[in-house]
């Protein structure tokens, strides 16, 4: 036998009224319906939980302890089931690095002056789908391919690629760097979250080796110690600004598309609203 959330109703109302008559009536059932929805739950508890012995049915001392989490559970279930409660809560917005680049604060500032009612909370995972996978956040900001199945994406803007450098090194103080530059020494690679492959140089003519990192702070110290270059884009330069790193533009790579990713299933309520605004901002709609 299961107990179901009805079982849970009727002792509440049976606590409330005192009465297995009039809790059948409050709840439109037969007084017989109630009386063995009730016992059927003390028998799953293992103990009495409303008091027989009385004119008027009282609770045992178990019957009020119950009564208590009883009532959690089921206003729990109510608040679950409340679109309005749906729409209080708050939308995660992910991201693995520069978010939605020189849109973001736009974004943030347009959305909680024309959505109070939802705040917007932006989340930073170092994850190929800034937690979108896992199910850690609503929407997630993303940036090159994404191969992952069952998420929905929608392509907003690209954005250039960029060569990040160290600052005392001779490629900063070049006004422009190539791919040829940059394979003369060892490039960083982020194996986590990273945009960049050796793919992105011609067969032939790639980089003398790589260093492996799993996050952009560990990419950005690494290049600011001299322990090779990286390539990233435009907005890395904006955002994350290190006082050991360069960036110089690398007009030989081909742009990174940014995009919105979702999960159409289990979507927030206040979802479109974010993809319209996303939309709005990039392409200046």
């Amino acid at each position: 036998m299961s107990i179901e959330l009805r079982h849970l109703r009727c002792f509440l109302a049976i606590a409330e009224e005192s009465s297995v008559t009039r809790a059948a009536r409050r709840l439109h059932l037969t007084q017989p319906a109630v009386s063995r929805s009730l016992a059927a739950l003390e028998k799953y508890v293992g103990t009495r939980l409303v008091d027989r012995s009385t004119h008027h049915l009282a609770l045992t001392t178990e019957g009020r302890v119950f009564r208590d989490k009883a009532a959690a559970a089921v206003a729990a279930f109510d608040d679950a089931l409340d679109p309005s409660g749906l729409r209080r809560r708050p939308l995660r917005l992910g991201h693995a690095w520069s978010a939605l680049g020189p849109y973001t604060t736009p974004l943030l500032r347009r959305w909680e002056r024309e959505h109070p009612e939802t705040p917007l909370e932006l989340l930073r995972i170092d994850d190929r789908t800034a937690g979108l996978a896992r199910g850690e956040v609503d929407a997630a900001v993303l940036r090159g391919p994404v191969e992952v199945a069952g998420l929905v994406t929608e392509p907003l803007f690209t954005e250039a690629r960029v060569a990040a450098v160290t600052s005392d090194g001779p490629l900063a103080a070049l006004p422009r760097v190539t791919l040829a530059d940059l394979a003369s020494g060892p490039v960083l690679v982020n194996e986590v979250s990273g945009v960049t492959t050796l793919d992105l140089w011609p067969e032939g003519a790639r980089p003398v080796g790589t260093v492996t990192v799993t996050n952009t702070d560990d990419w950005l110290a690494a290049i600011a110690a001299g322990r090779g270059a990286g390539v990233s884009v435009a907005s890395t330069a904006e955002l994350h600004p290190h006082p050991g790193v360069t960036f110089r533009p690398l007009p030989d790579a081909p742009p990174v598309p940014v995009l919105l990713a979702h999960r159409p299933a289990l979507a927030h309520p206040a979802l479109p609203h974010l993809i319209a605004l996303a939309r709005e901002l990039t392409r200046g709609v």
